[in-house]
């Protein structure tokens, strides 16, 4: 059972379908609050503040990291800033909300730090080479930035140790009723 069901930290190599198994218990699990990221990038048309993200300028930003309120950041692609607010989270626990927050490796790592009694679940693929074709199938990506994200998850995939649970995703609502249930929720019966 997991150690705090208010924060649940879900993190994993790249392609393993992080935003697919969020993206799913956003849709069939009401009762779990998806953290929604601060960030310094724009809008994109359709997005709204608060709901999709919360749009940042780059002070706003360095004020948060200053001011401590951001449990985790990173700067992505080189350019923009991803992190999540604090006060949100703390909110929606004090709320008795079930929180999950789906980051990356160095975004759960800073959590770790910040939260060490939250519950940690790594996302894996069934096989490297589910994974492999996930990654060039979606077509996102060039061959050298796929190459650079396969590289990368080697490494990812070297810290499954950091984590109290590991979640294999072979099957997107298999996958995300076991992830509710470490959360210490019951899934759906179907």
């Amino acid at each position: 059972m997991s150690k705090k069901p208010g924060l649940t930290v879900l993190a994993g190599p790249t392609a393993v379908g992080k935003g697919t198994v969020s993206t799913y218990i956003r849709d069939n699990y009401p009762e779990v609050w998806l953290s929604v990221s601060a960030t310094t990038r724009a809008a994109r048309p359709g997005e709204q503040d608060g709901v999709h993200y919360f749009f940042k300028t780059a002070e706003e930003f360095d004020s948060l990291v200053a001011d401590g309120e951001l449990l985790e950041w990173a700067v992505v692609h080189g350019q923009n800033r991803y992190g999540t607010l604090r006060s949100t989270v703390n909110a929606a626990i004090a709320e008795g909300k079930s929180v999950l927050l789906e980051i990356d490796l160095q975004g759960a790592r800073q959590v770790k730090e910040a939260v060490p009694d939250a519950n940690f679940v790594f996302l894996a693929p069934p096989t490297w080479d589910e994974m492999v074709r996930r990654l060039v199938g979606r077509g996102t990506e060039t061959p050298e930035e796929q190459q650079r994200r396969l590289e990368t998850a080697k490494l990812e995939l070297a810290a499954e140790p950091e984590f109290d649970h590991t979640v294999i995703n072979d099957d997107v609502r298999r996958a995300a009723d076991e992830l509710v249930s470490l959360m210490g929720l019951t899934p759906h019966q179907r």
